[in-house]
């Protein structure tokens, strides 16, 4: 939960008023300190809402919409409010869209039947702890890295799970630098690059700041001569 008295501030994207309107009765069930600040139709009426208002932490977004679908929005609100946290709500589960989005930094993906329970738990975990990946959505994601036998499309993919400052933070990591002073270096707090790193240990499917940098190695995100 957010500390103190603060809210943890949420927006709605979804085309279905209908699913909306329930989707809000399900959090106002799983969470008394959540806030909606606003609805939206699609990526194009979310960027109107955003401009005219307050950022949200967490959007809850669709992927099927007309418009500006869930992928473009994601793109332009990662190039735009890349502070704003993602938790994708679609009946869509194919694969290659789960990775999709995962790849493009969403920190979360639910089902349109989940459960209340984990609803909120999806929400706190994204809030506190940055990402919320169940074992189903890892599982898609580390069977779509291992059954890509190009390399060069490995190390891309590999990429792609990463948003800029992890990239940075992944750098950092591979080198003799204490997580305190990779936060200072970053101008970041310490919090933070926790954030980062247990985010990456998801992403990549690793248990220690040693297995993230052997990926790191294997992939080509990081040469053996610059680890120092």
């Amino acid at each position: 939960m957010p500390q103190g008295n603060q809210k943890m501030q949420l927006a709605l994207v979804d085309d279905h008023k209908l699913f909306r309107k329930g989707l809000i009765n399900l959090i106002e069930m799983v969470c008394r300190d959540c806030l909606i600040l606003f609805e939206a139709d699609n990526g194009i009426d979310l960027q109107q809402k955003l401009r005219e208002g307050p950022e949200p932490d967490i959007i809850l977004m669709d992927i099927n919409m007309p418009k500006m679908d869930g992928f473009a929005t994601v793109q332009w609100l990662n190039e735009n409010y890349p502070l704003i946290k993602i938790l994708v709500v679609s009946m869509i589960d194919k694969e290659e869209s789960v990775v999709r989005m995962l790849k493009l930094g969403v920190k979360g993906y639910l089902g349109k039947d989940v459960e209340p329970k984990e609803l909120g738990e999806a929400l706190n975990a994204i809030m506190n702890k940055g990402f919320y990946y169940t074992d189903f959505i890892t599982g898609k994601l580390v069977h779509s890295l291992q059954n890509d036998k190009d390399p060069n499309k490995t190390r891309t993919d590999a990429l792609r799970l990463m948003n800029d400052r992890e990239r940075d933070f992944l750098k950092l990591a591979c080198s003799e630098l204490t997580y305190n002073e990779i936060a200072a270096q970053m101008f970041l707090s310490p919090k933070t690059i926790d954030g980062y790193r247990n985010a990456l240990f998801e992403k990549l499917n690793v248990k220690s700041r040693v297995g993230m940098a052997m990926y790191a190695v294997k992939h080509g995100l990081v040469a053996l001569e610059n680890i120092n």
